[in-house]
């Protein structure tokens, strides 16, 4: 059990407040309720760039890093198609100097042409170096387009093409920057030694004075339901052949999510795993597969991935994983497979309640999807996850119509 408070700001900033008195530490994450599917679909990357950006200093501290540093303290931040997240820890006594740092990059970002020059590089240049020169990272450029048509995580994180990141524009920068970095867009979570009075003495001095934005209210567009089986083949100058899965499934807080994450798990958890066992052990088939949900907030995807054993037609390939697929939907996983990978949900949630740092994250999305106890809540969801509903989601789930299939051929074979 994680106990917090919560409390806000009158100028909308959520606060939520966890005490651990058995680390000498705090941690301060501050979650923007931004993401890449808020981009305008012409000038994608922007969230992205802007995990980047918000370390380019603000008006009052030219080098964010460097007064974190002298403090004893770390940072880093990450974007996802949902949300963007940046976070500090640093010994628990020096708090203050976290609450200076954060306000003042939420006031008054830096906007100098010089630092939107250096991050519109570093970004161009991961772009280049994760997405288009190492094998196998296209993959998401291409099965995202080919999964979803009309919304927006149509594209990738890092956007869809690099000339939105070039193209970019200061205004557009700052009109981005001042619609969703704003107090009422955010969620503050601080946690570790500290006090909730002195947490929200802190709150007032820093943020307070911060104005209130826009309020934004998603209006995004809906993904049909796909009707027929999509296919794309492309061939590229990688190691191993590889294939693709994607299904659509449930948003993240559908009760059937739960179920489906579970899916996920019997199938690719562990080396006592389905899939592991039959197509890695047995039939060597594949030398490593994966199955996953992405954890998507609104309707996401279900993933199968695997590289092909050397020698394996992609045919062949196909063939098992239907086959797999086609054992949980006919029948009832038994009780002992069931509790095997609902124990290791529980273990793993309690590991991942030891450090500060997964505490506030998890808070912090917690609070964001509409309640911070659902943190406390989510294994009784996994543990009442019962057989049948785990054969009635597999079915349901798994239809050819609703799948996207990349096959990823590798030109060496």
């Amino acid at each position: 059990m994680i106990n917090f408070e919560r409390f806000e700001l009158e100028n909308g900033l959520k606060i939520i407040v966890h005490q651990d008195k058995s680390t000498p530490l705090a941690c301060i994450n501050i979650l923007y309720n931004v993401g890449a599917r808020d981009e305008n679909p012409d000038q994608t990357g922007f969230a992205h760039l802007f995990e980047h950006l918000m370390f380019g200093g603000s008006i009052n501290v030219p080098n964010y890093d460097e007064p974190l540093q002298r403090v004893g303290g770390e940072n880093n931040a990450f974007t996802t198609n949902d949300i963007t997240n940046y976070y500090l820890t640093l010994p628990a006594d020096n708090i203050e100097t976290g609450f200076w740092l954060e306000s003042d990059r939420m006031l008054s970002l830096a906007f100098s042409e010089k630092s939107l020059e250096v991050q519109r590089n570093v970004v161009i240049e991961e772009f280049k170096q994760r997405y288009l020169n190492q094998p196998y990272g296209d993959v998401w450029l291409l099965l995202r387009p080919m999964a979803y048509k009309v919304h927006p995580y149509q594209w990738d994180t890092i956007g869809k093409e690099i000339s939105h990141i070039e193209n970019a524009q200061m205004q557009d920068v700052k009109n981005f920057f001042n619609k969703f970095y704003c107090p009422n867009n955010a969620i503050m979570v601080v946690a570790g030694n500290i006090e909730v009075e002195q947490v929200k003495v802190l709150a007032e001095k820093y943020f307070a004075p911060i104005p209130k934005g826009p309020q934004n209210n998603r209006n995004l567009p809906k993904e049909p339901e796909q009707k027929e089986a999509r296919l794309l083949t492309v061939e590229r100058d990688v190691p191993a052949t590889a294939i693709y899965k994607a299904y659509h499934m449930c948003a993240r807080l559908d009760s059937e999510y739960y179920t489906i994450d579970l899916i996920s798990d019997i199938l690719s958890r562990g080396n006592s795993s389905r899939l592991h066992n039959s197509l890695i052990k047995e039939q060597q088939l594949f030398s490593d597969i994966h199955a996953y949900v992405m954890g998507d907030f609104d309707k996401g995807l279900f993933v199968i991935s695997g590289k092909l054993s050397k020698g394996v037609t992609i045919e062949q390939a196909e063939t098992a994983i239907e086959e797999e697929i086609l054992k949980i939907k006919n029948s009832l996983v038994t009780d002992d497979e069931l509790t095997k990978v609902k124990n290791k949900i529980e273990s793993s949630h309690v590991f991942g309640e030891v450090d500060v740092l997964s505490k506030a994250t998890n808070l912090a999305v917690s609070e964001l999807l509409g309640n911070a106890n659902l943190i406390n809540q989510e294994v009784e969801k996994y543990l009442a996850v019962s057989n049948q509903q785990i054969k009635d989601a597999a079915t349901k789930l798994f239809s050819a119509k609703n799948c996207s299939t990349l096959h990823y051929i590798s030109k060496s074979n």
